[in-house]
């Protein structure tokens, strides 16, 4: 508890930034290049009504340089605080010492009276507050130490990844995850869920935003159907974890909560990457609030344009972008980023929109954008995977041409090749082949890995998998805006019927294309991330913007795990099948050159009369491929990817000295759509009946003496 009294204060220390709380009281400092005068408010609570303290910084003594800082003497751990900060209106700047602003630097941000537009102002009793918590880890580790702690953190070569992305707050926040009610939708609670997660064989999970962001960031059509920002695509503390998904928010234990999270993740052999939104905050355009970096260096933080009366330019959608590669606000990003690697332990960063990191401070296109290459090059972040959203909302697509070495991105042309093949389409088997092999296309020129493409069918931004196999068309009318939101061209097929339906015939084709989209993920080359829910067909009613949706609509929903067993199962067993095989996993591209150790090319394509097939037919619908063991022990595999509407008796290689054995047919029933190797049957003979709108897979193990003439 603080005692309310008048502290003594003093000079303090520009450096660190934030309150760093000391044995013998508090060091608060932060940047401000055009203040002219600054304030720090002290509370005793959240909530309280007034601040017991308010300490002038003289600019004399308590600034160095742009940095202003003070030291309060006998302050204990567990204060609140803001700062207040006067300066010019012009030029891009908004200083407005009506405003309090919350500590950009804070771990543990509360948004307890936090009202978005309140009186219309955004000023001071509706504004956040930060708490001043002793929390950090030593800041500054040895380089033995550091590079041994990066070692032990790295549990899987990137090519065996595979990811599992999901939210924090809704993968458990249904009365059905069996929860205590305080525990949902928490860091806390997302321990108890790790069992499951461990038990689908993924090796990674991708969390949506977990830095504070702000649930009020709605428009009013939305905001009047009572709904927010759920999925958090928001942020506006680039050091502390959303107050909202603390079981502990009051008591400052933001950080506390997360690292146990983390540590959880990591005890069960699971790495944790962050989904980071470093392209804009929650502060919005001209007629948003001011929370903190407006009232600080808005003209510094932000891309606005003096020729336009500094008006923010926005390369995101959401009002505002952050001028990533302005020196200082370079350097606060990265810190942020080495703050989440190295004090709270996370593996990696999946980079919303990340695009707008390769604009220069005029907004145009980068060849080599500073911030990126910092990122790529930091010692501290050396062993972290790092993951781009190529793009951003004002057109820059960047897929395969991202800068640097080290970013993986996600592979927005798989998805939509795969949607389009699986569906249906004619004439694009050039392009599946491509993108099955790791869309060499796009990397290989650059020296690149299959790995650095994450490949995905599905995301939180669109359909689930269930629904691209039941809706032909969105439908977001319960997010307010007419069902304006959201894409229109989601490349989807309903298979005979627009959402629910008790057709039991359209009913078993959407789980047989389930189960294809599933298969085809699992074995193309290159990372495969699965959207949570997937693996038991969770729909949101052909909703494909869920973003506002903090609900049974956005929730996983956990009967489902008993309702669509035979999905989860078949999830499992195909994510069992690519870790047993290296083969899908290589990390360098596929060649068609005979492998020593096989005799065998290392992958050949087949059409449908095991010839070459014809790359150019503009009405195929059917490829197949064998793909050869890389080490000994494991088997060959011979795919069959057939998304026509007849059935087809397949030819199947006949390669010396190999048996056959079925493991996968998705045109079968649970539980015979998947098998684990030990009770795979034998195909006999040369041909296999392949059902319309199938993919099999069979497994054909081999001896090393039969790659011999005379062996």
């Amino acid at each position: 508890m603080v005692e309310v009294r008048q502290y003594r204060v003093s000079e303090g220390s520009h450096f660190p930034r934030g309150a760093t709380v000391c044995p013998d009281g508090i060091n608060f400092s932060v940047i401000s290049r055009g203040a002219t005068r600054i304030e720090l408010l002290l509370y005793e609570s959240a909530t309280s009504a007034a601040p017991f303290q308010v300490i002038e910084l003289d600019p004399k003594i308590n600034r160095t340089f742009i940095v202003w800082h003070v030291f309060v003497e006998a302050l204990p751990a567990g204060v609140y605080y803001t700062w207040r900060a006067w300066g010019s209106r012009e030029d891009g700047q908004r200083f407005d010492p009506d405003c309090e602003l919350l500590d950009p630097w804070t771990t543990a941000a509360s948004d307890a009276l936090w009202d978005r537009w309140g009186d219309g102002s955004g000023h001071s009793r509706h504004s956040m507050r930060a708490m001043a918590v002793d929390n950090r880890w030593p800041l500054h580790r040895g380089a033995t130490e550091l590079c041994e702690a990066e070692l032990e953190s790295t549990r899987y070569r990137a090519e065996e990844a595979v990811i599992y992305e999901l939210h924090v707050g809704g993968f458990t926040r249904h009365p059905s995850s069996g929860l205590d009610a305080e525990r949902r939708g928490t860091f806390l609670g997302l321990i108890e869920k790790i069992p499951y997660i461990k038990s689908l064989g993924v090796t990674h999970v991708e969390l949506l935003p977990v830095m504070a962001f702000d649930e009020d960031d709605v428009p009013p059509a939305v905001a009047a159907r009572g709904l927010r920002n759920y999925w958090g695509y928001s942020p506006h503390s680039f050091y502390s974890p959303h107050p909202g998904y603390c079981v502990r928010p009051d008591l400052g234990a933001h950080v506390e909560e997360f690292r146990e999270m983390v540590e959880a993740f990591h005890g069960a052999g699971l790495e944790v990457i962050l989904d980071v939104v470093l392209n804009h905050t929650a502060e919005g355009g001209a007629d948003g609030p001011t929370i903190n970096f407006k009232g600080l260096g808005n003209e510094i933080f932000y891309h606005v344009a003096p020729e336009h009366d500094h008006a923010y330019r926005d390369y995101t959608g959401c009002g505002n972008t952050i001028n990533a590669n302005q020196p200082m606000v370079s350097a606060f990003l990265l810190d942020a980023l080495e703050f989440w690697a190295t004090e709270v332990g996370v593996d990696g960063f999946r980079f919303d929109l990340a695009s707008v990191l390769c604009r220069d401070t005029d907004g145009e296109p980068m060849e080599n954008p500073p911030i990126v290459w910092s990122i790529e090059l930091s010692p501290l972040l050396a062993r972290k995977r790092i993951i781009a959203e190529a793009w951003d909302a004002a057109g820059l697509y960047q897929v395969g041409r991202f800068p640097g070495y080290r970013w993986s991105e996600w592979n927005g042309r798989y998805r939509d090749v795969m949607r389009r093949f699986v569906r249906g389409d004619r004439g694009i088997i050039a392009e599946v082949a491509t993108r099955i092999g790791g869309s060499s296309d796009y990397y290989e020129p650059a020296d690149r890995h299959p790995f650095n493409s994450v490949n995905f069918i599905t995301c939180h931004d669109g359909f689930t998998l269930w629904d691209l196999v039941s809706y032909n068309r969105k439908h977001n009318e319960a997010n307010g805006e007419n069902n304006r939101d959201g894409h229109n061209d989601n490349l989807s097929w309903n298979c005979g019927a627009e959402g629910e339906t008790d057709d039991p015939k359209v009913l078993a084709l959407r789980r047989r294309q389930a189960r294809n989209f599933m298969a085809v993920l699992l074995l193309s080359q290159g990372n495969p991330m699965i959207l949570a829910g997937d693996e038991v067909l969770r729909t949101q009613h052909g909703n494909n913007n869920a973003w506002c949706q903090d609900n049974e609509l956005g929730w996983f929903d956990w009967r489902l795990v008993e309702k669509n067993a035979d999905m989860l199962r078949f999830t499992r067993e195909m994510i069992a099948l690519r870790r047993r095989h290296p083969s899908l996993m290589r990390r360098q591209f596929l060649s068609g050159e005979v492998l020593p150790l096989t005799g065998i090319p290392d992958i050949s394509w087949y059409g449908a009369d095991l010839q070459p097939p014809e790359w150019d037919d503009p009405v195929a619908q059917y490829l197949a491929f064998t793909l050869s063991a890389v080490k000994p022990g494991e088997s060959h595999l011979h795919v069959i990817l057939n998304m026509s509407d007849r059935d087809i008796d397949a030819p199947i290689p006949l390669l010396r000295g190999v048996q056959w054995r079925l493991v996968v047919d998705t045109g079968q029933a649970a539980p015979n759509d998947i098998s684990p190797p030990a009770q795979a049957r034998r195909v006999r003979g040369g041909e296999y009946p392949v059902r319309e709108h199938s993919v099999v897979v069979l497994e054909g193990s081999w001896e090393m003496a039969a790659l011999t003439d005379d062996g």
